[in-house]
């Protein structure tokens, strides 16, 4: 380029950069240029592209002993400012510039870049690597950011950036890679999808405050996305439209405290299959209107619904199958409106609220060590009964199981007992009946004191029978004083005599009733031993 067709503000820019000075065009009022449409600046505030390109892939060498840079501010940039596949080794810095085209830097390899309160029709920089930060703070950007594919070894730094590109890829991320921390907070907002599939964090991904808009479909497409760090959608963050995490790690914890996520009919957060090395927290009033699911995720500390408020009244409003997760924190804000499915989810400790509960579960296979606080077995029962699935055995014997380990017996035989009952709901007539008999009698072995009753009363009902209808007397040569109560008592002994049943012989329907007395005594005497025998046990 022959410096000669340069205009004078293109010179003052070009005798600058070898001693990396700052050319500033600005007015001098911030705000004003910040609402002040460009095509309404001066010509000297005007600056070809071509001539940034020039300086930044060598056409002016660097003074000796400075450190050249491209430092512009305040600028309208015509024409294309095109580096695509461009080597560029020293540091591009425009603040508050307007841009009539797109930046190309795709495949470019670049120093540090900074676009600060720049406004973009657009920037392509797939595949683009940049040593250094990347730093487009406060700009806004129509059309589209595209940085599929590029790698950053500094920060990416897109706190308070603006994109627009409603229907299409507000930001296209896929495969990105940054060593330090990604800042897309303190009023970042996208219009359009944020895209960060397979992108990798070396530190923070931070969304706190930020705001997303995309209700036809993603808001945040970041499955199988890999943060090294922690993750803040925290702060005020919200979004209309899916939240999608699928797959994704995160080396800290995430934070969605006091999010409020908008995707009705549909998933609000799709977090299945993730893997979080410390604490999920979606509480202290996060919302979500449409579905919320964990599903298959890997939870090495706490996920917490601490004060949440979860509203999908058409499906499945919690998804928690086959979660993994030493302690989950189930105490909503509200009743959670919709199913909360907790299938073949392995929890240590579990911790909810009754007044939380959601009208309709799914409990089939779920594994837990700990419940807090455990309740009366009257209280968990109706906690299993809202199984939308109905009947299934297993839920029954997990609350048992750990109510034993709380050396809670008695509300463990209490379930125990209900799975009982409530298993003869779903069998035929004949099963139905023995089942009526048998809990009628010894409440299915788990009320074995039970029949200690049915003793009595067999005791008090022979003792007015045969006060009634003395038995005769076997030997007409004795003499035998016959008293009603040891005798009835004798029959129903199993073992033993008090001498009473070997004198007497009932004749006619009152030997079936000895009969009948002896066979309830032998079986209730046996049912009563095998309870004490448990009771001492402790089993």
């Amino acid at each position: 380029m022959n410096i000669e067709d340069l205009t004078p503000v293109e010179r003052r820019l070009w005798e600058a950069f070898p001693k990396g000075e700052s050319v500033d065009l600005s007015s001098g009022d911030q705000a004003m240029d910040d609402i002040t449409r460009s095509d309404r600046w001066g010509r000297d505030r005007m600056v070809r592209a071509e001539v940034l390109v020039a300086l930044l892939v060598g056409a002016v060498e660097p003074e000796p002993g400075q450190v050249a840079a491209v430092r512009l501010g305040g600028a309208r940039i015509t024409g294309s400012l095109n580096l695509g596949h461009a080597e560029v080794h020293v540091p591009l810095a425009l603040t508050g510039c307007d841009f009539d085209e797109a930046p190309h830097l795709y495949w470019a390899s670049m120093n540090s870049v900074h676009l600060m309160r720049c406004r973009l029709p657009g920037l392509i920089a797939s595949g683009t690597r940049v040593d250094g930060h990347l730093w487009l703070e406060g700009s806004r950007i129509n059309g589209g950011l595209w940085l599929d594919g590029a790698n950053i070894t500094g920060i990416l730094n897109m706190s308070g950036v603006h994109l627009s590109n409603p229907g299409g890829d507000a930001m296209l991320a896929d495969r990105l890679s940054v060593e330090a921390n990604v800042y897309c907070d303190q009023g970042f907002a996208a219009n359009g999808e944020v895209r960060l599939p397979g992108a990798r964090v070396g530190g923070q991904l931070i969304f706190r405050g930020a705001r997303l808009y995309n209700p036809s479909g993603a808001a945040l497409y970041a499955s199988r996305l890999d943060v090294a760090a922690n993750v803040f959608c925290d702060g005020g963050f919200s979004a209309e439209g899916e939240i999608r995490l699928r797959g994704a790690r995160v080396g800290g914890y995430l934070s969605f405290v006091g999010a409020r996520l908008s995707a009705p009919k549909r998933t609000a957060l799709n977090a299945d299959d993730l893997a979080v090395e410390t604490d999920i927290y979606c509480s202290d009033g996060f919302t979500a209107i449409g579905a919320v699911s964990f599903s298959g995720a890997r939870v090495t500390g706490q996920l917490s619904l601490r004060d949440a408020r979860l509203l999908h009244d058409e499906g499945t409003a919690l998804g928690l199958q086959r979660l993994q997760a030493e302690e989950l924190l189930l105490r909503t804000a509200e009743p959670i409106k919709g199913t909360a499915d907790l299938s073949y989810a392995r929890i240590n400790l579990l911790r909810d609220d009754a007044a939380s509960w959601p009208e309709h579960l799914q409990l089939d296979g779920l594994q837990y060590e700990t419940l807090e606080p455990p309740l009366t077995a009257r209280e968990r029962l109706a906690w299993l009964r809202r199984d939308t699935d109905g009947y299934a055995p297993q839920p029954y014997e997990r609350l048992a199981q750990t109510y034993r380990s709380l050396g809670l017996d008695a509300d463990g035989r209490s379930v125990l007992l209900a799975k009982a009952r409530d298993r003869r709901r779903t069998q035929g007539v004949p099963r139905k009946i023995v089942g009526w008999f048998q809990d009628g009698l010894v409440g299915y072995g788990y009320r074995p004191f039970r029949a200690a009753s049915w003793l009595v009363g067999l005791l008090a009902f022979g003792t007015i029978v045969f006060s009634i209808h003395r038995p005769d007397v076997l030997d007409d040569g004795h003499k035998p004083h016959f008293n009603a109560f040891f005798y009835t008592l004798d029959l129903l002994l199993p073992i033993g005599s008090l001498g009473q049943e070997m004198e007497f012989a009932p004749k006619g329907v009152y030997q079936w009733i000895a009969n009948f007395i002896v066979a309830g005594g032998l079986l209730l005497g046996l049912t009563v031993a095998a309870g004490a025998t448990r009771a001492l046990s402790r089993e």
